[in-house]
């Protein structure tokens, strides 16, 4: 029975929003819950006094850093190490810098988690930030369970390198990173002590395959989403094509597919982006003479750009199953996006799935759906009905039947 195990969690940052611990401790299976730093714990618990409008962006993200449903009694933060990791990234002016701080959090934070002593019948980690505790698990004989949130580095690399190439100006170009191969392989030695590794796509399942690693312990478990983030159905109206992607903007995301469709939709189309911009500043001067550039907001402001929009946009280069495609669905948009961007869109169905690098295809695409307001209702409906398969709901199952 799932009763029967404990598993003590050790997420750096707020991947999923801390669906993982919420899950297992609903089920009876969290054994104890590490983080660096949340607003539910130390001092940071305070600075939630803050009045909403008086907080900063970056504030208003630390305070919105809640895991909900899991007694503080079961979470344990790190607050001093979670405030100079953000410092150390803040001063990482290079590639190689930023690496270095990626090594360095992932080791201390799992230092400081063995420090605290390893109880329960296995640990649950995520790539990068594991490997001490995996190999501490293994000589204990207790479960390793690690996450692979993202296609491996070496994979992210190579595909960000390419672009680079296609497209120069648009961020510094890539220095060598003295520290690459080292992170490469600190996930590749996660793979050999995990039992059990979870991949959110196929595509991070492929990856990990092309980069030799061990595909029979790998295990597809598409993630999901709260439904809160569904909204009232869709009116028509006489305006362009609302098209909306949210995520980091730049070359990772396809930001320069977004662009180029926006050129040559324009009047046809809008085009809006919502995320932190990560590009040179003559990048994001095109970027907005052509389209509208959001920048990022709270998570408690993402609800209304999706109510705004008739189809959501995501040509990724490199993902692990993005959830924002989940998010998307869940609120009837069908959703134009790449196989790398590992989601559950159903081509030609729900949405559609097309080559990386091919704006030809997008632009094909959402003429499609902008000639045949029909067909845009019909994915609608269809986007509503996939979405329960990526409702929170349903991923707990999925990864309860893995876990067991």
């Amino acid at each position: 029975m799932f009763t029967e195990q404990k598993l003590l969690v050790a997420q750096l940052g707020a991947r999923g929003h801390y669906a993982i611990p919420r899950i297992l401790h609903q089920e009876k299976m969290l054994e104890h819950f590490y983080t660096d730093i949340c607003a539910v714990k130390g001092f940071p618990k305070y600075l939630r006094l803050i009045p909403p409008q008086l907080q900063s962006k970056s504030l208003a993200r630390l305070t919105g850093r809640v895991p909900k449903d899991i007694p503080t009694k079961l979470i344990t933060t790190f607050s001093g190490f979670g405030f100079e990791y953000v410092q150390r990234l803040r001063q990482a002016f290079s590639r190689t810098e930023v690496t270095k701080t990626f090594l360095w959090a992932g080791k201390t934070f799992n230092q400081l988690v063995l420090k605290q002593g390893l109880r329960g019948t296995g640990i649950y980690t995520f790539n990068t930030a594991g490997l001490e505790l995996l190999q501490a698990a293994k000589k204990k004989g207790l479960k390793g369970i690690m996450e692979q949130t993202i296609a491996p580095h070496r994979i992210e690399y190579s595909l960000l390198q390419q672009e680079q190439e296609l497209h120069p100006g648009w961020s510094e170009p890539m220095q060598k990173d003295e520290y690459c191969q080292e992170y490469i392989d600190r996930e590749q030695q996660e793979w050999s002590q995990a039992d059990i590794i979870l991949c959110g796509s196929e595509f991070v399942r492929d990856s990990i395959g092309k980069c030799g690693g061990p595909v029979k312990r790998c295990v597809v478990v598409p993630y999901g989403v709260d439904t809160k983030f569904q909204v009232a159905p869709k009116q028509t109206h006489n305006s362009p094509l609302r098209v909306l992607t949210i995520g980091s903007v730049g070359l990772r995301k396809g930001t320069p597919y977004v662009l180029e469709a926006a050129k040559r939709l324009k009047g046809k189309a809008i085009f809006r982006m919502v995320g932190p911009i990560n590009v040179s500043a003559q990048a994001t001067s095109i970027l907005q003479e052509n389209l509208e550039l959001v920048g990022q907001v709270p998570r408690s402001q993402i609800h209304q750009h999706y109510a705004w929009a008739d189809v959501f946009l995501l040509p990724s280069i490199c993902e692990g199953s993005a959830t924002v495609t989940y998010e998307a669905l869940a609120c009837g948009l069908p959703v134009i996006t790449t196989p790398n961007t590992g989601s559950i869109v159903r081509d030609n169905i729900d949405g559609y799935i097309v080559p990386i690098r091919d704006v030809e295809a997008i632009v094909s695409k959402l003429e499609l759906l902008i000639s045949q307001p029909e067909l845009l209702q019909q994915m609608n409906a269809q986007a509503l009905k996939i979405s329960e398969l990526g409702s929170l709901t349903s991923y707990q199952t999925r990864l309860l039947q893995v876990l067991n």
